[in-house]
């Protein structure tokens, strides 16, 4: 116990300069990218008076080290600033207001991803011939599929042709769901409303499987690869002589013991979908995270994409923290 405190706290306190070092790296990536912030919003035929006012209001006419104090004090604070536009609203705020549908969305494809990854991986390892290198050839395929290709047939097939489910956005305009935590098909159960559960689930569907197929292939090679390692292993050959099921082994015996690099990986993934769900938000345009951020860099909206970067980056950063401290408790080989 005393060994894996040890470890929570030194993973803590190396995590304090990982922050620091992708905060840095932002504040200069946004500083030397061409194009003024300023001039985009007023336009060029501004007065030089209302360019300079605009500098002063956000601070832009301040030394690059006295901007980058006051960058880190007000990230410390919580406060990522004030969007240029839409009524300078705090940018934090314009986050929460699209992040539960990011969220919503990444836990649907998260789930829809493990799925299809463990099913197929486990199959490809106890399988030889035909089934196993079928499997791997799907898998290859899926990671390689370019992800607004897949959702455009999947929108043609069953949005289209069979009129089964909607093509885009998060919820009917006809059917009323009230919020509170922003996760549709949770605050539908929280307040029993049966039609807002069902509407959220159908819009949910064709994203979370687009993006749940592309996921998958990098789950069923980490499977098979595992599973394979645990198969060939004494202790399983022991308890096949001993006359335990096979099925009882590979999900109680070998899935578990293969499960530790299966975590790790599943935790990254997690934190990419959060940070990269980009492509399918802008195919069905789903009102989250990557559709804002797409917008905002349209806009030039400045400090909107800078808190918004900076966001993501502190929320990557948690997720492997929190990978990392579950790896510990799982298995004790890494703690020091």
């Amino acid at each position: 116990m005393a060994s894996l405190k040890v470890y929570v706290i030194s993973r803590l306190i190396l995590s304090i300069p990982m922050i620091f070092i992708l905060l840095t790296v932002v504040f200069v990536i946004l500083r030397i990218l061409p194009g003024d912030p300023v001039l985009a919003i007023v336009g060029m035929k501004a007065s030089e008076e209302q360019i300079e006012k605009l500098r002063e209001q956000l601070g832009l006419n301040k030394p690059l080290w006295a901007q980058y104090i006051d960058y880190v004090a007000g990230i410390l604070r919580l406060d990522f600033g004030r969007s240029m536009i839409w009524g300078r609203r705090p940018v934090l705020r314009e986050i929460m207001d699209r992040f539960p549908a990011t969220l919503e969305l990444s836990i649907s494809a998260f789930i829809v991803s493990v799925l299809i990854g463990l099913a197929t991986g486990i199959a490809s390892s106890v399988k030889s011939g035909k089934v196993d290198v079928t499997l791997r050839v799907f898998s290859i395929v899926a990671y390689s599929l370019f992800i607004p290709l897949l959702g455009m047939l999947l929108q043609l097939i069953f949005g289209v042709y069979l009129r089964w489910l909607p093509v885009a956005g998060r919820k009917s305009p006809l059917v009323d769901i009230q919020t509170i935590t922003g996760l549709y098909v949770l605050d539908s159960i929280l307040t029993l409303n049966f039609r807002g559960l069902v509407t959220s689930i159908r819009y949910l569907i064709l994203p979370s499987i687009t993006l749940g197929i592309v996921l998958s292939g990098v789950y069923t090679r980490l499977v098979r690869s595992s599973m394979l390692d645990v198969l060939s292993r004494d202790f399983i050959r022991a308890l096949k002589a001993r006359g335990i099921p096979e099925a009882k082994i590979l999900l109680e015996h070998a899935l578990k013991n293969a499960f530790i690099p299966i975590l790790t990986m599943m935790g990254l993934q997690f934190a990419i979908l959060l940070a990269g769900a980009v492509l399918t938000e802008t195919t069905f345009s789903w009102p989250g995270m990557g559709t804002f951020l797409m917008e905002r860099i349209e806009y030039r909206d400045y400090t909107t994409v800078q808190g918004t970067i900076v966001f993501y980056a502190i929320l990557v950063s948690f997720v492997s923290l929190a990978v990392d401290i579950v790896y510990a408790l799982i298995d004790p080989r890494i703690r020091y």
